[in-house]
């Protein structure tokens, strides 16, 4: 893992907690892909490209206000960042503050993102790229 990657997926976090679509759009590929696993969401999805990054964006910010995205820990996994990441959020309808732990694994490519796996758990997303704890 270089440590320009570590950077890219904070910078992406960042984006994501500032509202920031267009460095959002920046930092990722054209063809991005993120796959949001039953096992973390309500409504688990595959999104394709800036248009599906956009979607993501829109349906949480439906739901929920007040999203924060913090990076508890970054693992080196070879080709593909690890990131334990804690969740929070407040509902829109019942204004009810959520967290919640899941895991990611990033891929990085050329300065961009190109695919978010997402898992329930650190050792799920270390299992899926053959690293350890």
């Amino acid at each position: 893992m270089s440590q320009e990657h570590v950077e890219i997926v904070r910078q992406m976090l960042n984006a994501f907690n500032e509202e920031d679509i267009e460095r959002i759009f920046a930092l990722t590929h054209r063809d991005v892909e993120i796959q949001i696993a039953p096992s973390v969401s309500a409504e688990p999805d595959t999104y394709r490209g800036h248009a599906g990054m956009r979607r993501y964006r829109e349906s949480f910010q439906e739901a929920m206000s007040e999203i924060r995205f913090e990076a508890e820990r970054l693992y080196d996994a070879g080709s593909a960042v690890v990131v334990t990441l804690r969740l929070t959020a407040r509902g829109r309808q019942t204004g009810i503050l959520v967290e919640q732990r899941s895991a990611g694994v990033w891929t990085v490519s050329e300065g961009q993102v190109i695919g978010v796996r997402t898992f329930p758990s650190t050792g799920d997303a270390l299992d899926a790229v053959g690293a350890q704890q």
